[in-house]
């Protein structure tokens, strides 16, 4: 597939985007990253929590020195700062670390301390929303390691879709993996994943917001426990 143009529309990247997402519904990961690579080279990028870098090193694999976005809220643990140095250290990619506008102290400063428990909607707003939509704005798209099977709210995550909110094409190249799939392909490469993974966490967010699950519960289960909330406004 030709690379995308400077010039091209946002109709016309929705269309893309779309049928790609119809064209590589089947295909591997590998395949739906190199097809990315293909299409938007240096104006594609990953992002990534850090709680593993599954999918930094896949698209390490189409497009060596990829740029990984990592959002440093300020209320990591200090495992995934450390997974992110190594990640950086150790892998073919290039890892761009956005902050909020305001540091913990001055949002405290000014909302109050504690936003997260009082209004976790608008703290995720502030360290999380509005600094990935400032640091994607170079990029035409953006890959992210989001799985159906991970919570109802994700069931039907396209491998490439639209976000309509950004304008930008969404990559999702392992929508289709199982936990099973992802462990298989941390075993067979040695991909870093966050040492709280084996603590109890099956997913990991900022630590005043996120537990580890308990038996039975899904995925994402341990984060906002008991607020409601099930998404950071990240995807959608």
């Amino acid at each position: 597939m030709t690379a995308v143009q400077e010039e091209r529309t946002t109709d016309e990247l929705k269309a893309l985007a779309e049928q790609a997402g119809r064209d590589l519904e089947d295909a591997s990961a590998l395949e739906i990253l190199r097809w990315a690579a293909g299409a938007f080279g240096g104006r594609f990028c990953v992002t990534s929590s850090m709680e593993d870098a599954v999918v930094a090193h896949l698209a390490s694999r189409a497009l060596p020195g990829v740029d990984v976005v990592f959002l440093d809220t300020g209320y990591h643990f200090e495992e995934t700062i450390g997974t992110r140095d190594a990640v950086e250290a150790v892998m073919n990619v290039n890892v761009i670390t956005l902050t909020p506008r305001q540091t913990v102290a001055e949002q405290d400063a000014e909302y109050g301390p504690r936003l997260h428990d009082r209004d976790p909607d608008l703290c995720c707003a502030l360290r999380k929303v509005r600094p990935l939509e400032e640091g994607l704005r170079g990029y035409l798209a953006w890959a992210t390691g989001l799985r159906r099977e991970e919570s109802p709210t994700r069931a039907g995550t396209p491998v490439v879709g639209w976000d309509e909110k950004r304008r930008k094409v969404k990559i999702s190249p392992i929508a289709r993996w199982t936990q099973d799939d992802v462990d298989a392909y941390v075993a067979e490469h040695g991909v870093l994943t966050n040492p709280l993974l084996t603590d109890g966490y099956a997913s990991v967010g900022c630590a005043p917001c996120t537990r580890r699950v308990l038996e039975g519960e899904d995925a994402r289960a341990g984060r906002w426990a008991g607020r409601g909330k099930t998404e950071c406004g990240l995807h959608g």
